[in-house]
C-alpha cells in the first residue's frame, strides 16, 4: 500500500553535546550531528526503517534546502521536494552532560507564498497514494485551514488522511476537513484543543466525543512515559509505556504515528497496531538526539510492550 507523507516546514536537525550550558559564554560543543527532520520527514523515516515504503513531499529552499535534499538521499527517502524562496529551517538540540537536560531551539521556518503553498497542494494532487500522513507545524504564511483542504483532496481520492499538527493545524482541520482516518495529539495538545486541563479519564471521554461526531475514525493520545490511548467508535484502549533509559524524546510521537501509520495500512488490528506504535515511541527515546527508532529496538520494546499486557489492552 502506497504512504505519502507531507512536511510543509521540514528542517535539518541539528544536535550537539556540550558539558554545560552558561549565558554569554561561548559553549565549545562535540558530535555534531546533522539529520532531516520535521513531522513528515520523520514519518517516512520511520516507515521505511519498519520495512514499510514511503514518499515524503516537502518545500525546500535556500542552501539548507538543498542540504535536506542529500541528507533525504541519503538514507535513502523518496522525496518530492518542492522549491521556495526562503531558506529551510535549521533546528538545534544541544545535550547538557552534566545535568542530563536537553536544550532544544527550533525556528518558525520560512514563509511561504501563495505561489508556493499552491504548489505543494500540486504535488498532492499528482501523488499516487493509499495513505496520506501529515504531520508537522504549519509554515508561515499558510491559511489556518490549509490541512484542511489537503484532507479534502485526500478523502476525494478514497484514501486514509491520517494528522499529527497542533494549534490551528490540529483545530482548524478538524473543524473543517469533511473526514479523518485518525488524528494523533499528545495529551498537552488535547487539552489545548478543548481548553482546559484533563486528567486520563476526562482526556478519554473527549476523544470519545472527537470519535462520536463522525467525521473522525480514531483518536490516538500520547502521554509520554504514561503510555497511550485509542478511541474508536467500537470502544477505547489503553497501553503503558514500556520503561527505559531516555536519552531524547525528539521524535518520539512522530514514530508513534509512522507505526501506526504502517500498521493501518496493511490493515492490522488497532490493538496490535498500538503496541508496535508504543514500542516505536519508547524505542526513540533511546536514540541519539534526532535520530529515528531502530528496527532492532522496536522488536525488543514490543515483545516487552506485549508481556506487560498479557490480557490484552483494557478498555
Amino acid at each position: 500500500m502506497a504512504i505519502v507523507t507531507l512536511s510543509l516546514n521540514p528542517t535539518i536537525d541539528m544536535t550537539s553535546e556540550t558539558d554545560l550550558v552558561r549565558p554569554t559564554h561561548k559553549i565549545r560543543t562535540s558530535d555534531e550531528t546533522y539529520e532531516p527532520g520535521g513531522g513528515g520527514v520523520n514519518v517516512a523515516r520511520v516507515v521505511i526503517e519498519l520495512g514499510g515504503e514511503a514518499t515524503v513531499i516537502c518545500p525546500a529552499g535556500g542552501f539548507p534546502g538543498r542540504m535536506l535534499e542529500q541528507l533525504l538521499d541519503a538514507i535513502p527517502v523518496p522525496r518530492v521536494t518542492v522549491p521556495i524562496a526562503g531558506n529551510t529551517r535549521i533546528s538545534l538540540t544541544v545535550f547538557e552532560r552534566k545535568t542530563g537536560h536537553e536544550y532544544r531551539f527550533t525556528p518558525n521556518g520560512p514563509e511561504l507564498s501563495r505561489a508556493e503553498l499552491d504548489a505543494c497542494l500540486d504535488a498532492v494532487r499528482a501523488a499516487e497514494f493509499d495513505t496520506f500522513v501529515v504531520s508537522g507545524s504549519v509554515p508561515l504564511g499558510a491559511p489556518p485551514d490549509i490541512l484542511a483542504e489537503i484532507a479534502d483532496i485526500v478523502h476525494a481520492r478514497g484514501a486514509r488522511f491520517i494528522l499529527d499538527s497542533s494549534g490551528a493545524g490540529l483545530s482548524v482541520t478538524i473543524e473543517k476537513a469533511r473526514h479523518i482516518t485518525l488524528v494523533k495529539p499528545s495529551l498537552g495538545e488535547l487539552e489545548a484543543l478543548v481548553g482546559r486541563r484533563l486528567d486520563h479519564k476526562s482526556a478519554e471521554a473527549a476523544a470519545i466525543d472527537l470519535v462520536r461526531d463522525g467525521r473522525i475514525d480514531i483518536v490516538a493520545v500520547t502521554m509520554g512515559a504514561a503510555g497511550a490511548f485509542v478511541a474508536t467508535r467500537e470502544r477505547t484502549y489503553r497501553i503503558r509505556a514500556p520503561k527505559v533509559e531516555a536519552r531524547s524524546a525528539v521524535g518520539a510521537g512522530d514514530a508513534f504515528v509512522g507505526t501506526l501509520t504502517l500498521a493501518l495500512s496493511r490493515n492490522e488490528p488497532i490493538e496490535d497496531a498500538l503496541m508496535m506504535a508504543t514500542a516505536a515511541g519508547a524505542a526513540t527515546a533511546l536514540t541519539p538526539i534526532a535520530k529515528v527508532c531502530a528496527l532492532h529496538d522496536v522488536i525488543r520494546l514490543h515483545e516487552q510492550v506485549r508481556r506487560d499486557h498479557p490480557d490484552g489492552l483494557p478498555h
